[in-house]
């Protein structure tokens, strides 16, 4: 059998580390992408054995430079076929609208949305010849559901949902099936290290300052209900491995389907006055 070869982008830590290993226990020959390649070792320390190890390769790419895709480019075109692209990179930047900055929202889409599209049309000439190929794209419950706090994040998940959309139906008659994987909260670095948030809206004179504190304080209280990471690493991992991608979206975590499911049917000013009072506003 010929072995697939997967690309997992932003694979140094979170979700992307874990898919990356998962895929490789798996029989993939996986390409793991990064910034910094002397942050490999955080993937080969989470490496069961040799064997699997051996499955592994690394590869520098900054989705946000255009050198750096270029020269990814490149390496792409010298692989003989491509069979799973996973974009995982992006980061999530938080605080109150009025308080980001014009400049932080585009650098917040020139990872998650942006550099998602270059890194796809890297690989797409080699899908299409082949005719055959798999994209999934890392969204998340907030691609779906906006929350306070967080709009260059929710903004930018929602434009790689429609984006995603409108990719799969461009790319099914080419034998190329493209997937959205919606994680809920889970407990991932993307929280912690892997969030920033807009200076304006943690100092104590931002008119938002309080709102924060209480979405902050919310997010600590549901600290116990996070998800399993490795979950989500199945999960993408299992998609990469069907015969058929019958579904567009995958929803992953826990109260993720009910909440989509009533973001669906609840009238919004029952869903905005429930949300609010949640947070005693």
């Amino acid at each position: 059998m010929v072995q697939k070869i997967a690309i997992v982008t932003g694979a140094s830590s979170g979700f992307g580390l874990l898919i990356t290993v998962e895929l490789a226990k798996r029989g993939f020959k996986v390409y793991a992408t990064m910034r910094n390649l002397e942050k490999t070792h955080h993937v080969t320390e989470a490496v069961p054995s040799p064997e699997i190890l051996s499955r592994i390769h690394f590869e520098p790419l900054d989705v946000t430079k255009e050198d750096s895709i270029n020269q990814f480019h490149q390496f792409v075109d010298s692989l003989e076929r491509i069979d799973v692209l996973v974009n995982n990179a992006g980061y999530a930047l938080g605080g109150f609208s009025e308080e980001i900055t014009m400049d932080e929202y585009r650098k917040q889409f020139e990872t998650n949305v942006f550099g998602t599209m270059a890194v796809i049309q890297t690989v797409l000439p080699t899908m299409r010849q082949q005719k055959s190929g798999r994209i999934i794209n890392m969204s998340s419950i907030s691609g779906l559901v906006g929350f306070p706090g967080i709009s260059p994040y929710v903004a930018s998940k929602h434009a790689l949902e429609g984006y995603s959309e409108s990719l799969r139906l461009e790319l099914k008659p080419y034998g190329i099936n493209v997937a959205i994987i919606e994680p809920g909260s889970f407990n991932t670095n993307i929280w912690s290290t892997g969030k920033q948030i807009s200076e304006k809206s943690l100092q104590e004179t931002s008119p938002y300052y309080h709102y924060m504190e209480k979405i902050e304080a919310e997010m600590e209280a549901g600290e116990q209900d996070l998800g399993e990471p490795q979950d989500v690493a199945d999960l993408v991992a299992s998609v990469a491995e069907k015969r058929k991608v019958k579904h567009l979206r995958y929803p992953v975590g826990k109260g993720v389907r009910n909440m989509i499911r009533l973001k669906k049917v609840v009238p919004w000013p029952t869903w905005e006055s429930k949300f609010l009072k949640r947070l005693k506003l």
